[in-house]
C-alpha cells in the first residue's frame, strides 16, 4: 500500500469520526417543542421592538413629526381655526393623535415589503413555525410605536392646556379605540406591502388614501364650514367616525353610537384585508 492510499484512508477514516460525534451531538436531547402561534406572534413582535431599539431614527415619525405638527397648527392656526388657542387645543389633540397614529400604520406595510425584498421572509416561512407569526407580530410591534405616538401626543397636549374631562379612565379608552381602529387599517397596508414591487411604491400608495382621509375629517376644522357636498363625505369617512369617539371618550360624552361606527368600521377592515393578506403571504410561499 503507498503512502498516498494510507493518507486517504486516514483521511475518510477521520471524515467518519467526525460524521458519527456530529449525529452522536444532534441526536442528544429532545426536540424542542414547535412554538404556538401566540408564542410565535410575540417572538416576531420582539423583533420589530429590537428593530425600533437599534435604530431609534425610526422613532422621529412617533415623536418629532407629532409634536412639530401640534405646536404649529395649535399656534399658528388655533386663533383663526378655533376662535383662541385654549379653545381650539381641547378639540384638537384628540384629533392630532387620531391623524398622526393613522399616518404610520403604514409602516407596518412598508416593513413587510422591506423584508420580501431583502429574503427575510423566505427565511421566516422556511422555520417550523405559525407561518402568519411574521405578518401578525410586525402589527403587534408597531402597537408600541402607536402607544409611543399616543404618549407625546397627549403629554405634549397637556402642557398646552389641553384638559380632558374624561379624565384618566376617559383618555385611556379613547387611546384604546384608536389602537384597535390602527390595528385593523393597518391590515390595508400589509397587504399591499405584498403586492406592490417596492417600499417606495408602498408609501406613495398609502399616502395617495391616508392624505385624503385625514384632511376631508373633522381633524382640523369644522365641517360645518365646509361646502355641503364635501360634509357628506366627512360624515362618511371613518376617520371622522373615530376622530369623533376618541374625542367623547376624553370628553366624557361618549355617544355609544360613534363607539358601534368605530367598531364597525374596524371590523369591515379586518374582515376585508385580513384574510386577503394571508391568503397573499401563503400563496407567496
Amino acid at each position: 500500500m503507498s503512502a498516498i492510499d494510507t493518507t486517504t484512508i486516514a483521511h475518510t477514516e477521520s471524515a467518519r469520526v467526525s460524521e458519527a460525534s456530529v449525529l452522536a451531538v444532534l441526536a442528544t436531547g429532545e426536540r424542542p417543542a414547535r412554538p404556538g402561534p401566540l408564542s410565535a406572534s410575540i417572538t416576531h413582535g420582539w423583533r420589530a421592538v429590537l428593530k425600533i431599539k437599534h435604530v431609534p431614527e425610526q422613532l422621529f415619525d412617533v415623536t418629532m413629526f407629532p409634536a412639530m405638527m401640534l405646536l404649529l397648527f395649535t399656534y399658528l392656526f388655533g386663533g383663526a381655526l378655533g376662535g383662541s388657542v385654549s379653545e381650539y387645543v381641547q378639540t384638537f389633540v384628540p384629533g392630532i393623535l387620531v391623524s398622526t397614529v393613522i399616518m404610520i400604520t403604514m409602516y407596518t406595510g412598508v416593513g413587510l415589503n422591506n423584508d420580501m425584498a431583502k429574503g427575510v421572509s423566505d427565511r421566516f416561512r422556511s422555520l417550523p413555525s405559525w407561518r402568519p407569526a411574521a405578518v401578525v407580530g410586525a402589527l403587534l410591534g408597531d402597537a408600541i410605536r402607536y402607544a409611543i405616538a399616543s404618549t407625546v401626543i397627549l403629554t405634549l397636549g397637556i402642557i398646552l392646556g389641553f384638559r380632558p374631562d374624561g379624565g384618566v379612565l376617559g383618555v385611556l379608552g379613547g387611546v384604546a379605540v384608536l389602537l384597535v381602529f390602527a390595528f385593523s387599517l393597518s391590515w390595508a397596508w400589509t397587504f399591499l406591502g405584498m403586492k406592490l414591487e417596492t417600499e417606495k411604491a408602498v408609501m406613495g400608495v398609502s399616502m395617495m388614501f391616508l392624505f385624503p382621509l385625514s384632511f376631508a375629517s373633522n381633524i382640523f376644522v369644522d365641517p360645518a364650514t365646509m361646502p355641503g357636498w364635501l360634509q357628506g363625505v366627512v360624515e362618511v369617512n371613518p376617520v371622522t367616525l373615530v376622530v369623533d369617539a376618541v374625542r367623547g371618550l376624553m370628553a366624557g360624552s361618549a355617544q355609544a353610537a360613534d363607539l358601534g361606527w368605530v367598531a364597525v368600521a374596524s371590523a369591515v377592515f379586518l374582515g376585508v384585508f385580513g384574510p386577503l393578506t394571508m391568503r397573499t403571504y401563503g400563496r407567496q410561499g
